[in-house]
Parts: C-alpha cells; structure tokens; sequence
C-alpha cells in the first residue's frame, strides 16, 4: 500500500511541477505592441493591500464566527 501511495504522490507532484512550468511568465518580460502599464504602487498601498486588508477580513471573519449562534440553553428555565 505505501507503494501506491508513493506513485501517487510522485505523480502529483510531477503534475504539478510541469503545470508550473507551463505557466510561467517567460513571455511576459518583451512588451507588446500597445501595452501601457500603469503607475506602481507606493509601499503604503502595497502594505496596505497585501496586508491591512487580509488582517482585517480576518479579524472581520474571526469575530463573526466567534458570535454566539441562537438562543443558549443554559439561560432557559423551565
């Protein structure tokens, strides 16, 4: 069984490694006629974007599932 379970990992992680090859942005760095890229980000929107805002979907996320659900069995008398 661990045999089968070997193949089968080495398998994926072949498959995934040629996916990754496949796609990667080789091509990307000549320009194409009529490509205009825009400006950069500055480091205050970059850490905003990739940081600020996945901490507070987060914590958004965390509060909510956090929240009691409906009605608690314990305040209930009888």
């Amino acid at each position: 069984m661990d045999k089968r379970n070997a193949l089968r990992a080495g398998a994926v992680s072949a498959t995934v490694t040629l996916m990754m090859l496949l796609s990667s942005p080789a091509m990307a760095l000549t320009r194409d006629d009529g490509d205009q890229p825009g400006d950069g980000l500055s480091v205050g929107q970059t850490i905003g974007l990739y940081v600020l805002i996945p901490l507070a979907a987060f914590a958004v996320i965390a509060v909510l599932a956090g929240m009691p659900y409906g009605k608690s069995a314990k305040g209930q008398k009888k």
